[in-house]
């Protein structure tokens, strides 16, 4: 079916002619003998079958050509950023010519210019659940004029966790009758279904097999190679077929990050997109590689849902998936529209067991394909380690250390990263301190030099660290230690038992020389009882006051 056959709209025919679209895909052309009329849908259909046109063709029709739904808001739900601004993109590019406005509305940036765009009473609003709940709770977004819902890629978001945060948007949406809904899913299970069904509208099952289109269109591979040789196996491929464009898939974030600094150094130019990547630095990724700027991006399954790439000519499998419907998103990034691809898929003996899961699915078996040693090219990128640095260049272990002066890296030396200061060879030195005082790197010893370890610092003073210690006498039979040519403060006179007791034990004992000390009565009372002889005497002082007062 041509979209002329539709009778669309004017304005939004001229968007659709201008974007490219001449004759409508199946998918397409099953949701608009449902949708034009107002009917809520759910269907299955895979990223790259045209779904995304379908429904926003669908919905600026209904806008355009009912008076009633003119002002009506459009909420459309994707599980990634990377998907909300493509959609976003594709609604700007249909609706041209239009008086309709879209903005995409996602976490990882900050408010202020979400909420300008609601200000400005933005029509269709594309989003992550979570932002959206953000500035539901804030106050900033209203749900009361929504007369349109799109939740795409439901069995993503379920796999992701946002099942949760789609309930609770959903309950503060009109009712289903007051709205028309539209869900679509690469898989129509159980939970879609329920789903479907509890908030929609007798809704019409649309049931397509995106799968074996994809897989007719994709030129499968297979090599089975071990852990080891997988980088070197990858870059003979890579030399190979020397796309124009390509996407390398990895199941861990680390690795992602890893592999692309190790491609970096081998002299592939290549960038990697990840969750942890601040979103700034993903959305320059994605629209350089859109541009042809970047032939290599390497990523994660998560990272990757909503790029739509004009012919990706390469998809590298660096890990089999593990779950067979990502297998298929895969591949289906180099078959978009219609058009032919080829995907290749490495299985090594950590992740090769998911292997059989995915033909099983497939139905069929992937060809497995020999290589020899000639294949296989040096990694110059052996032996060193990487550390994580989402927000910029990577470096390896021994660079930073040369970098630091110590170690057995040269200065400078960074894996991708910035370069050290000084001359070729020579060690980065720290900056001097602004007391003048010596820094510990530049009072560096030979490891072999035993380090000593430095003098403690005393609290005294210099002062009292220079006097003479004066002589101190004890006081012999349980006295307290008392400085000599002064009387001592607060010192007990000793008890007779206390002064018989170690005569009656040690009868040959010296006895001690001269007078006792004589002792102040008032001064050997404890503290306690002094307080209270203190007390005691105001008392007495405030009672003679006042029987001055009554003589008077």
């Amino acid at each position: 079916m041509e979209f002329q056959e539709l009778n669309l709209h004017p304005d939004l025919q001229r968007g659709i002619d201008e974007a490219g679209f001449t004759t409508c895909m199946p998918v397409q052309e099953m949701v608009f003998a449902h949708s034009l009329s107002g009917e809520d849908i759910y269907a299955q259909s895979q990223t790259g079958t045209g779904k995304t046109a379908a429904f926003l063709i669908s919905i600026m029709q209904r806008i355009m050509s009912e008076s009633a739904l003119r002002t009506k808001k459009v909420l459309i739900l994707a599980p990634t950023r990377e998907l909300a601004l493509q959609i976003e993109a594709d609604a700007k590019k249909l609706g041209k010519h239009l008086p309709i406005t879209a903005g995409a509305f996602y976490g990882g940036v900050s408010y202020g210019p979400q909420v300008d765009m609601l200000r400005a009473d933005v029509q269709i609003i594309v989003g992550t659940p979570g932002r959206i709940i953000d500035l539901l709770q804030q106050g900033k977004m209203l749900f009361k004029d929504v007369g349109f819902l799109v939740i795409d890629e439901a069995d993503r978001m379920f796999d992701m966790g946002f099942i949760d945060d789609l309930r609770k948007l959903l309950r503060y949406l009109p009712s289903a009758e007051k709205r028309q809904t539209y869900l679509f899913s690469a898989t129509l299970g159980l939970r879609v279904k329920d789903l479907a069904w509890e908030y929609m509208r007798e809704p019409k099952e649309i049931s397509i097999e995106p799968e074996k289109v994809t897989v007719e269109l994709v030129t499968q591979e297979l090599y089975h190679v071990g852990s080891h040789e997988k980088l070197s196996l990858l870059m003979g491929l890579l030399e190979r077929e020397k796309p124009e464009s390509c996407l390398v898939f990895c199941n861990q974030k680390f690795m992602v990050e890893e592999l692309a600094r190790r491609l970096k150094v081998n002299g592939f130019d290549c960038e990697f997109i990840m969750g942890d990547l601040p979103q700034a630095k993903r959305s320059e990724v994605i629209e350089r590689l859109k541009a042809g700027k970047i032939r290599i991006l390497v990523a994660t399954d998560v990272a990757a849902r909503g790029l739509d790439v004009e012919a990706l000519e390469l998809v590298v499998n660096y890990d089999v998936p593990e779950d067979a419907e990502s297998y298929v998103h895969r591949i289906g990034r180099t078959a978009r529209a219609g058009k032919a691809g080829k995907a290749i898929t490495l299985a090594c003996e950590k992740f090769v067991y998911g292997l059989y899961s995915i033909e099983k699915y497939l139905g069929a078996k992937i060809p497995v394909m020999p290589f020899d040693e000639a294949l296989l090219l040096e990694d110059r990128s052996s032996g060193l380690r990487f550390a994580r640095d989402r927000g910029g260049e990577g470096r390896s272990r021994n660079s930073r250390q040369g970098a630091r002066g110590y170690g057995g890296g040269k200065s400078g030396a960074y894996a991708g990263g910035r370069p050290g200061g000084g001359k070729p060879g020579e060690s980065r030195r720290a900056a001097p301190r602004r007391d003048g005082a010596p820094r510990r790197d530049d009072q560096r010893r030979p490891a072999s030099e035993e380090r000593r370890p430095l003098p403690r610092e005393d609290k005294r003073g210099e002062a009292q660290r220079q006097a003479p210690r004066q002589n101190v006498q004890r006081v012999p039979q349980g006295g307290q230690r008392q400085q000599q040519g002064k009387t001592p403060q607060r010192l007990a006179a000793p008890t007779p038992r206390q002064v018989g007791a170690p005569q009656a034990r040690h009868q040959g004992a010296p006895q001690p020389q001269g007078p006792k000390p004589q002792v102040d009565k008032q001064q050997s009372a404890p503290p306690r009882i002094q307080k209270a002889q203190e007390k005691t005497s105001k008392s007495g002082f405030f009672d003679r006051i006042k029987k001055l007062l009554k003589r008077t």
